[in-house]
């Protein structure tokens, strides 16, 4: 990863210290005076992912994020004798490594209750309500890929483990603003598509035998709701975000609100009640292995560190 701080001068000579001291640093260089705003010495260097997290709280120690400026970036190419010593000589493995602030910075980005968010989650919720009158999947997967809510559900779980109490209120917000939003357009877009005949409250309670399974909610639901969790979450604190799609169309969130939804507006309560058992048992499962998992990757973290002592 490549690192950039700006530093006050009076500031510099310790960070400089505390970089060239570290086994996972290389190609370090100082700019002197060259920061304008703020003012100050721009010091760069590269470090290798499994160091970055500690490096970056070290720094932040120093009152470097008041008064200066601390800045990282993934590199695509690195191609140096020194970057690839540093990674023999750091502790840790960089696939496994969480760099916690960044982890924090884009998770709490996701806790914002925006419009977009808002309209994303509807949208979602009525595709998937119609996928669900025609019993159809690929429909459901539609909705699922559309479906924002992973977002802050991954800020909650990173809330927790570092007790960020601002996100966490802030995903909870969002979550229960996004899912009653979502209801209630799916609620109003079902009444409209039947007023016009082109559902039927027959459909709903129809046979359904490739979506039916989404109001019935089972120890399996919480089990593969689990795994996704775990899948999601390590995805996205490795940056390894191929995964991430697959936790998407996997878990049926957005799909048993939206039954919940149609069952509502068609008065069919077993189905409305069934579909909000499927999705708070979801929605706890997702959120109980996030946080696992990201605790489990803390305690590696910390065994390598003290292991290099």
């Amino acid at each position: 990863m490549h690192l950039r701080v700006i530093s006050p001068h009076d500031l510099t000579d310790d960070v400089v210290r505390r970089l060239s001291a570290h086994p996972g640093v290389a190609n370090l260089i100082v700019h002197e005076g060259a920061a304008r705003n703020p003012a100050g010495d721009v010091v760069i260097c590269d470090v290798v992912r499994e160091a970055a997290s500690g490096l970056v709280d070290e720094l932040q120690h120093t009152g470097l994020d008041r008064r200066g400026s601390i800045a990282l970036d993934n590199v695509a190419l690195e191609l140096s004798d020194a970057a690839r010593t540093a990674e023999r000589q750091a502790p840790g493995e960089g696939e496994v490594a969480v760099v916690w602030a960044e982890l924090e910075q884009r998770t709490g980005e996701e806790t914002r209750l925006s419009p977009t968010f808002l309209v994303f989650i509807a949208v979602a919720a009525m595709i998937a309500g119609v996928g669900l009158l025609l019993d159809q999947p690929i429909l459901i997967v539609g909705a699922m890929v559309v479906g924002p809510e992973f977002g802050p559900l991954a800020a909650l779980c990173v809330g927790l483990i570092r007790w960020r109490p601002v996100i966490i209120g802030h995903a909870l917000l969002t979550l229960a603003v996004g899912f009653a939003v979502a209801v209630v357009a799916t609620v109003l877009s079902t009444w409209l598509l039947a007023a016009i005949g082109l559902v039927h409250p027959a459909q709903l309670v129809a046979a359904r035998p490739l979506t039916g399974f989404i109001w019935r909610p089972d120890g399996l639901s919480w089990v593969i709701a689990f795994l996704a969790g775990i899948a999601g979450l390590l995805s996205l604190s490795t940056a390894k975000s191929g995964g991430l799609v697959g936790v998407l169309i996997s878990v049926t969130t957005i799909p048993a609100a939206a039954n919940a939804a149609v069952a509502i507006a068609f008065g069919v309560p077993e189905q409305a009640t069934g579909s909000a058992v499927q999705l708070g048992i979801n929605l706890a499962a997702i959120v109980t292995a996030g946080t696992l998992t990201l605790g489990v990757q803390r305690l590696m973290e910390l065994r390598a560190a003290n292991r290099a002592r």
